[in-house]
């Protein structure tokens, strides 16, 4: 008898589906959070021509890609592989008034034309990629030329201690603080080293990126020459 192959599934760990969806739904609407989304979708942003496609990769519930959408200037996508946080982050924009096309689907295997965006963000989600070699490739694919990757995550290096001040940032309720910090700890353990990042973009289509650290934070910029 012929031996079948288990085919893995597209993220790390648990679904992000249900009340555990909800649940980060509530801890991602907290404290300060929107006040730097808005100020970071303008940073990442700036210089795109208006009328511009714009995929965030993984959005969750969708509140980033709803604050590039308010910009006025931008076609906006969003790809999750969760079908909760779709339906979440569809709601989420018709209550704030904005059109951001969200779909399912995997990172690694995306239901874009090649040549279709010209930036596309994914933050806090590569860590949990099963494929993340795949994940990249993809984006160089649906990317137009000239076109910008940024991968935006926690380090690998970060300490427990900036962990905490990252957390309490957050203005969370004990409980909840706790449980955030103990996620973000776990989750480093799946997190990369600018190294393994280094490695990735040489072994793509990209070929190279460029890094910044900062906090528990990376960022990784891909260009498509």
């Amino acid at each position: 008898m012929q031996a079948t192959t288990k085919q893995q599934k597209g993220y790390k760990g648990i679904a992000m589906e249900g009340i555990i969806a909800r649940w980060y739904t509530q801890i991602r609407s907290s404290g300060n959070q929107s006040e730097d989304r808005k100020k970071q979708a303008e940073n990442l942003t700036n210089g795109l021509p208006e009328g511009a496609a714009v995929l965030e990769v993984a959005p969750g519930p969708g509140y980033f890609a709803i604050e590039m959408a308010r910009l006025n200037q931008f076609h906006v996508t969003g790809l999750d592989i969760s079908h909760t946080f779709v339906e979440i982050a569809t709601e989420n924009a018709r209550q704030m008034g904005v059109n951001v096309d969200f779909q399912q689907g995997d990172a690694a295997n995306m239901p874009f034309d090649e040549d279709s965006f010209d930036l596309i963000i994914c933050q806090a989600a590569f860590k949990n990629f099963s494929y993340p070699g795949k994940a990249i490739n993809e984006m160089h694919r649906v990317l137009r030329s000239g076109g910008t990757a940024i991968i935006q995550d926690m380090w690998k290096d970060t300490s427990n201690a900036t962990i905490r001040d990252e957390v309490a940032l957050m203005r969370l309720n004990p409980l909840n603080a706790f449980m955030t910090r103990k996620a973000l700890e776990s989750l480093r353990r799946r997190a990369y080293t600018r190294e393994q990042f280094e490695h990735l973009a040489a072994a793509s289509a990209f070929g190279e990126c460029t890094i910044v650290t900062s906090g528990l934070g990376i960022e990784v910029r891909l260009k498509k020459q």
